[in-house]
């Protein structure tokens, strides 16, 4: 099938290409429903529900997928997060593009929802060390991420899959950047680890400038460029930290 709608970024590409071929798909925010279309455009799935919680953006995907044509493959439905969605309806859910507040929020609430679905696709725009930590803490693993940089911001995004009720151990530095970004040494997550660490250093040269009352201030900026640094030493290329450091297994 060849595509016809709208081009997607370089970061909704990277998200539909987690997607498992042959999965019927729930997009959870669809927006306008570009990732929808081209899910089915591209042949990686046979059918889409498209939810969102606003009906202008609604109103907008069902007239981007009525001038896509496939209107048979892909249905637009109201939804406040995963309430529309029928058991055993999609074995794929894709939650992209919102804080990860929400994400976890909608996670939370669709439990019930959840227990057929066999994959998450997940990009949260914040609060990345707080949705990894409530998959773990919630019988799920992560078995595949990405990261991209697109028009000077970085987006990681994530493949979960359920494994049971049991919590799985991790580290500060693996739910902040990612368990399989640091084992697979990802290109991308390097350079932002090396951003991070000179943006911290810049704020403790400010503070420590500024003199007394900044004490708390610098211990925290001191734990959060020790926590970076941690995840860099994952990375041969990075000297100071790369000795004893185990990659995961």
């Amino acid at each position: 099938m060849k595509t016809r709608g709208r081009k997607l970024s370089g970061r909704l590409q990277a998200v539909a290409a987690m997607v498992t071929k042959g999965n019927v798909v729930c997009d959870v925010g669809c927006d306008h429903g570009f990732v929808p279309v081209y899910l089915v455009e591209s042949g990686i799935s046979p059918k889409v529900i498209a939810m969102d919680i606003n009906e202008g953006p609604l109103e907008a995907a069902r007239e981007h997928i009525r001038e896509s044509g496939l209107a048979d493959y892909i249905e637009a439905r109201l939804s406040n997060g995963l309430e529309a969605l029928r058991p055993a309806e999609a074995e794929t859910v894709i939650c992209a593009g919102m804080g990860g507040r929400l994400v976890i929020k909608i996670l939370e609430e669709g439990r019930g929802k959840l227990a057929d679905v066999k994959e998450l696709i997940l990009q949260p725009q914040s609060e990345l060390q707080n949705v990894r930590a409530y998959l773990r803490e919630n019988g799920y693993r992560i078995v595949e991420e990405n990261m991209i940089l697109e028009d000077g911001k970085y987006y990681p995004m994530m493949r979960v899959c359920r494994t049971g009720s049991e919590q799985m151990a991790g580290t500060v530095w693996e739910d902040k950047y990612g368990p399989i970004l640091l084992k697979m040494g990802h290109p991308v997550l390097e350079e932002y680890l090396h951003r991070e660490i000179a943006i911290y250093e810049q704020i403790l040269a400010k503070l420590r400038e500024n003199g007394n009352g900044q004490q708390t201030r610098i211990e925290e900026m001191m734990e959060k460029r020790k926590t970076a640094q941690t995840a860099l030493s994952y990375f041969p290329s990075y000297q100071p930290y790369a000795r004893g450091c185990a990659f995961l297994s």
